[in-house]
C-alpha cells in the first residue's frame, strides 16, 4: 500500500487527524519538500511529533529513481508526505500512477491548500479563481521581462473576471543558489509592476500559520514592503463582487477606490 499524506500549510501539527493516524501506522514514511515545504516546522519535528523516521528524497529521488520507495509499497504500509495536499504536482500524480502500473494499491489522504486557505484570508470566492500561474525568479527561467506563461495566465483570466493566484518560485538544492531560496511578495510584485504597476494584487504571507498576513494593494505599492517570513504568494483579482471589495478593504486594507467592482 502506498498512502499518499498531504500535511498541510504550517507545521507539524497542520495535517489532519486522518493523515496522522495514518503516517504513524506506516510501516515506512518518505517525504519531499521541493515542491512546497513546511516553513514552521522541521524534519526532525515532524518525526518526533509523530513517533516515526521519514526518508526525504530530492526531485530526482521521486521522479527519476522512484523504485526504491515502490518496492517498498509492494510488501509494506508505506507513507509518502508532502507539504499541503499532496496530489496538487504532478509528480505525485506520476507516482501514484507508476504504483498503480505496478499492481501496488494506493490512497490520498487531502491536506489543506494554499489556494484554499487564500481565497478564506482574502475573502475571494473560490470558485471565482481561475488557472494559477508560477512566477519564476528571473535566472531559472532565462529570459527578459515575465515569462509568457505569467501573463497569458493573468491576462486571460482577467478577460473572464476570474482571479489568479500566483505562486512564488522556491528553489530548493539549485545550483544557482547558495541556499534554499523563497520568492517574497515584495519581489514577485516588484516582477509583476515592470508589466502591471497599477494593478491591484494582493500579497498573502505564511497561510495557515499563526500569523497569516493579508495586504492589498496596487503591485508598484507592494513591491515596497515587508512581509516577513516566507511562505509567500500573490493574488491578482479580476473583477470583485460587492463583498469581495468590502473583504479585501476590511481583511487586507486595500483602498476601495484602486478595486474593479462589478
Amino acid at each position: 500500500m502506498l498512502t499518499f499524506i498531504g500535511l498541510g500549510l504550517y507545521d507539524e501539527r497542520s495535517i489532519t487527524v486522518e493523515g496522522q493516524e495514518a503516517l504513524r501506522a506506516a510501516d515506512r514514511a518518505y517525504a519531499e519538500f521541493y515542491t512546497s515545504e513546511l516553513i514552521g516546522t522541521t524534519v526532525s519535528d515532524l518525526e518526533d511529533h509523530h513517533g516515526v523516521e521519514i526518508e526525504v528524497r530530492d526531485r530526482a529521488g521521486v521522479e527519476q529513481h522512484p523504485d526504491e520507495i515502490l518496492e517498498a509499497a509492494e510488501t509494506e504500509d508505506v507513507a509518502f508526505l508532502t507539504a499541503g495536499d499532496t496530489m496538487i504536482s504532478t509528480t505525485h500524480v506520476d507516482l501514484r500512477l507508476r504504483a498503480h502500473e505496478r499492481g501496488i494499491e494506493t490512497r490520498v489522504i487531502h491536506g489543506v491548500t494554499a489556494q484554499t486557505a487564500t481565497s478564506s484570508l482574502t475573502g475571494l470566492q473560490n470558485y471565482r479563481f481561475g488557472k494559477a500561474t508560477t512566477l519564476p525568479f528571473p535566472y531559472a527561467h532565462g529570459a527578459d521581462g515575465l515569462p509568457a506563461s505569467v501573463t497569458e495566465t493573468i491576462e486571460g483570466n482577467r478577460a473572464r473576471d476570474l482571479h489568479t493566484v500566483v505562486y512564488l518560485d522556491i528553489k530548493v538544492g539549485h545550483e544557482r543558489a547558495a541556499e534554499d531560496e523563497y520568492m517574497t511578495a515584495d519581489v514577485g510584485a516588484e516582477l509583476l509592476a515592470a508589466e502591471y504597476p497599477d494593478l491591484v494584487g494582493v500579497a498573502v504571507a505564511r497561510a495557515g500559520s499563526p500569523d497569516p498576513l493579508v495586504e492589498a494593494a496596487t503591485m508598484a505599492d507592494l513591491a515596497e514592503r515587508d512581509f516577513g517570513d516566507p511562505l509567500h504568494l500573490l493574488v491578482v483579482p479580476g473583477e470583485l463582487h460587492l463583498l469581495e471589495a468590502d473583504a479585501l478593504v476590511e481583511l487586507a486594507g486595500a483602498d476601495r477606490e484602486n478595486l474593479e467592482i462589478a
